[in-house]
């Protein structure tokens, strides 16, 4: 192990630097005890870091699984899980509807496991919930790993800690794991490949960056381009601190990695695409059944320029009015503009952005402290510029892109964490000198004041929150600057700069989850935008009953009903797991089911009531022709920005006793449970 010592931030305490191979393990208790124990700390950590991880991975399971078997979970994804869960076919393609007439306009591996957490445990919204608790909790283990690595044996626990500790009580990745969204399996797949990119760097491992380079491809099934965002930082730390003395040998290395993700990230697409399109689901989102438009173009370049919504068409009349009106689960966040402080303030800084200062002075401290060391391998500034990048390269995509969901930025998050634990482990296990607790108490108020303002941009902010906070600011403050500092106190003013830094988004977490929020909403907005977040939670008794009435007069095997859209088709799917058919998939603008199979449905009686608007009209031929050869049997309240209508096609002797009910969920009706929401346009 080489050592150089530093007369800068660390008192002339050495610094280890990597070696060039792997160092011998340490010899421990047998295998079998320490699965038995597995609180205790493996050898070469401290005894106190493995329950420390432990609690703080507790906390987050319980912070992210707190009232899930009533989470307001995401209806289209939850829907095509419930589809998926119930049959193999439908599994395999993604498909949206149990019939499997148009697919998710998403990759679908993040539903994969929803779908087997179904198929385990039954329709349950808890178990549609659980495979993103499970995720969230490994995430916060991996993370502590990842970054124990590069910070070196000595200051890697207490680092790794204060970036788990971090990715934990960070609001929008506890809103995060209390949904259905896909985004926590790519985070977790990320981590994971940075992870292996870590213990790449420390050993020289040409498979570990090998495995780096198959957990993005895996990544990419989660959530397509996003997962690919993540590579330049992966490579860039690769490329600068690998063991390998050639520049060219690296560069083979990296390229090898990354033709492993392209294989693996193209894998599932290559194959639909050699299925027969009538042995599958169409691919919603292409005009052409294509998987690689549906993923490259609609869920790509068109999220950056905005028309991601043209793809196939224009989109339907129902979806643009709903836009119009706020009637979305994004509609907090749907209006704000690509600029260069998107993420700075607002909403989305409210949801990741309270620790930033931190990682802002960690990546600075921990460059200019490592300037004089001249050997590349350097683990600390591997470690910046890896998860430096990783931040930088989101953070600009995420700014320039015309779409961005609230809870697109939780990527942000282990980024963060993880340079707050460098920055840690670059202030030295010794004794602090001045400039080192100088600069970590300016860092403290640097935190708390950007927490005050970005608590006064949102729509309520308790001042006793403030208040609490501002006192543990001080209170941390003064540790860090007596004048004397003896031995061992390093650790007590770490302790209050750590807490006061992590209290006001911790308690902001708790706030979120006490009015069980979700990954759509924001912390501390208004009591409107939670209301419509959360009406299909309300309405899910009600939704239940008049679902059961609906099959109670459809015979087995025929579709209970069809509708304009898969948004409103998705609640009925959700709670029922019966064929909804959704005309022109999740914007109403593909061709499935095409006019011809429509009617062929209709005269054979496999579908005989719909769902259709008639306020907005729609101009769709389909719906056109359902509106004029059937009977239209009631219409919903008028004045509603969005006006439905039930339309019977068949005899008088088959009309059903009972209607759905046909006002949009955002809307406040009387019996809010029946009610088919518009879809929000989620990521």
């Amino acid at each position: 192990m080489n050592e150089l010592y530093l007369p800068y931030w660390t008192g002339g305490a050495s610094v280890a630097l990597m070696p060039e191979t792997a160092p011998a393990p340490a010899a421990g208790a047998p295998g079998w005890r320490r699965f038995l124990t597995p609180w205790r700390s493996p050898a070469g950590q401290p005894a106190w870091a493995r329950p420390a991880l432990l609690a703080i991975a507790a906390v987050a399971a319980v912070g992210y699984s707190w009232g899930m078997a009533g989470a307001s979970v995401e209806p289209f994804y939850g829907a095509a899980a419930r589809s998926m869960s119930e049959s193999w076919h439908d599994f395999i393609f993604g498909a949206f509807d149990p019939a499997g007439t148009v697919t998710v306009d998403k990759l679908p591996g993040a539903l994969w496991l929803q779908a087997l957490s179904l198929r385990l445990f039954g329709f349950h919204i808890w178990a549609l919930v659980l495979p993103q608790v499970a995720e969230g909790v490994l995430t916060v283990l991996v993370l502590y790993r990842a970054v124990r690595r590069l910070a070196g044996p000595t200051a890697g626990p207490a680092a790794g800690l204060t970036a788990a500790a971090v990715l934990a009580v960070t609001p929008v990745t506890v809103l995060l794991g209390r949904g259905n969204v896909s985004d926590s399996l790519l985070i977790l797949l990320l981590v994971l490949a940075a992870d292996a990119t870590s213990a790449a760097l420390v050993t020289g491992s040409l498979p570990q960056l090998l495995l780096a380079g198959a957990w993005v491809g895996l990544a990419f099934q989660a959530k397509m381009v996003q997962a690919w965002l993540a590579l330049p930082a992966l490579a860039a730390a690769y490329l600068l601190a690998a063991p390998a003395a050639r520049l060219r040998t690296r560069c083979a290395h990296v390229a090898l990695a990354g033709l492993v993700t392209v294989v693996i990230s193209l894998a599932w697409m290559t194959a639909v695409s050699l299925v027969p399109s009538q042995d599958r689901p169409y691919v919603d989102g292409s005009p052409n059944d294509s998987v690689y438009t549906q993923v490259f173009d609609y869920n790509g370049l068109g999220r950056l320029n905005g028309n991601w919504a043209d793809t196939a068409g224009p989109p339907a009349p129902l979806l643009v009015a709903a836009v119009e009106n706020g009637q979305l689960l994004n509609a907090e966040t749907f209006g704000i503009k690509p600029t260069w402080h998107r993420l700075l303030s607002g909403p989305f800084a409210a949801d990741s952005g309270w620790l930033l200062p931190a990682a802002l002075v960690s990546a600075l401290g921990v460059l200019i402290a490592r300037r004089r060391i001249r050997d590349r391998r350097d683990p600390l500034r591997a470690a910046v510029v890896l998860w430096g990048g990783w931040w930088l390269v989101l953070a600009v995509f995420f700014s320039a892109g015309t779409y961005l969901n609230a809870y697109y930025v939780a990527a942000l998050v282990p980024a963060v964490a993880a340079l707050c634990g460098a920055g840690l482990a670059a202030c030295g296990p010794r004794p602090w000198p001045a400039r080192v607790r100088l600069t970590v108490a300016a860092t403290v108020l640097g935190c708390v004041g950007y927490g005050a303002y970005l608590m006064s941009g949102t729509a309520f902010a308790p001042l006793e929150l403030t208040v609490v906070m501002l006192v543990a600011a001080a209170a941390a403050v003064g540790q860090l600057l007596l004048a004397a500092v003896r031995k061992g106190e390093y650790r007590t003013g770490a302790c209050f700069a750590v807490t006061a830094a992590l209290l006001l988004p911790a308690a902001v977490s708790v706030s979120c989850v006490s009015r069980g929020l979700g990954p759509f909403d924001t912390p501390f907005e208004s009591a409107k935008t939670a209301r419509v977040n959360q009406a299909l939670a309300a309405a899910a008794p009600n939704l239940t009953r008049a679902v059961q009435r609906l099959e109670a007069g459809t015979p087995p095997g025929d579709a209970l009903l069809g509708t304009d859209t898969s948004g409103l088709a998705q609640n009925y799917i959700l709670y029922s797991g019966r064929e909804v058919l959704p005309i022109g998939g999740f914007l109403g603008n593909v061709p499935a089911p095409t006019l011809s199979t429509l009617r062929s449905d209709i005269s054979s009686g496999y579908v005989r009531l719909f769902i259709l608007p008639v306020s907005p009209p729609s101009p769709d031929p389909r719906v056109r022709w359902v509106e004029s050869h059937c009977t239209e049997l009631s219409r919903s309240a008028t004045g509603q920005p969005i006006q439905l209508a039930p339309f019977f096609c068949g005899t008088a002797a088959s009309q059903p006793v009972t209607q759905p009910v046909t006002q949009p969920a955002a809307q406040p009706v009387t019996e809010p449970a029946a009610q088919p929401a518009p879809p929000s346009p989620a990521g």
